[in-house]
């Protein structure tokens, strides 16, 4: 069972590098509509945020998952070297990855297990210039975030949401499973089959864990995966088979209920974005 991999292949995950060297004096990064991950190789630096202030004194990574001000201190004669990228979590905001994730991710780069060898190329690869090196060092930060993905599920620092129920043992199981076959037509019932556990005791930890009833989770996951067939110019008969509804008009009202608002007009407004 893998838990990430049906994520990964349904929403897309994409890095854009945007600056490597070194980061001097005060720099300020404003909202740009992505998420961004900034790799520190060298140099102690001041994290700013949302009225936070973070230390970083060890080769670390920062990752903001969803657009957030920040701003970073270093020395303004060494600065810091940095490789940066902006993060894109897939064409709509119900990216269930990005919505899941904490504000903002301090870890270490030596306790992400087994990114060294792509750290160690992608810095090279950073801080030259060779042919294809943006095309490189984007797969290789696509890379690193999965690993990061994969350490935040393993360690347990998610404590609510839908990664911290892929973090748990019984309750990833059935999420897996939605995930895999969203358009299976899934009870509380055969939910908490595939877990091994007792129905009160999955609707109990599952509302706990991830944040809302298991019905809800599937609902809105259904939803989500709606938005981004939309947004690829698929039909709303064709949509509804792959996500579970019975019919055009049962996906339509089964959406209007969730964003309250018509397939149609909803597709219309985010156009118009």
């Amino acid at each position: 069972m893998d838990r990430l991999q049906s994520l990964l292949q349904r929403f897309s995950v994409s890095a854009s590098l945007f600056h490597s060297g070194p980061l001097c004096g005060l720099t300020d990064f404003a909202p740009n509509g992505h998420g961004q991950l900034h790799l520190v190789r060298r140099g102690p630096m001041e994290v700013r945020h949302a009225g936070e202030v973070v230390q970083v004194t060890q080769p670390s990574l920062l990752f903001y998952p969803r657009p957030l001000a920040h701003r970073f201190i270093t020395d303004a004669d060494i600065g810091a070297d940095m490789a940066c990228a902006n993060l894109s979590f897939g064409a709509n905001d119900g990216n269930p990855i990005a919505l899941a994730l904490p504000s903002f991710v301090l870890l270490p780069l030596d306790q992400l297990q087994g990114a060294e060898p792509a750290l160690e190329l992608l810095f090279d690869e950073a801080f030259t210039q060779r042919c294809g090196r943006q095309g490189v060092v984007d797969r290789l930060f696509e890379v690193v975030l999965i690993l990061v993905l994969r350490h935040l599920l393993d360690s347990g620092r998610l404590e609510h949401g839908p990664l911290a129920g892929l973090g748990h043992p019984q309750l990833a199981k059935a999420l897996t499973a939605i995930h895999d076959s969203p358009a299976k037509q899934w009870t509380l019932e055969s939910l908490c089959e595939v877990a091994g556990m007792s129905r009160s005791r999955f609707a109990e930890v599952f509302a706990q864990v991830v944040g809302v009833p298991p019905a809800s989770y599937l609902a809105n996951f259904r939803i989500t995966l709606a938005k981004d067939a939309l947004l690829q110019g698929t039909g709303l008969d064709r949509i509804a088979q792959q996500v579970g509804y019975s019919s055009a008009a049962a996906l339509s009202r089964a959406f209007s209920g969730v964003c309250g608002q018509s397939p149609r007009d909803w597709k219309q407004s985010t156009s118009r974005a």
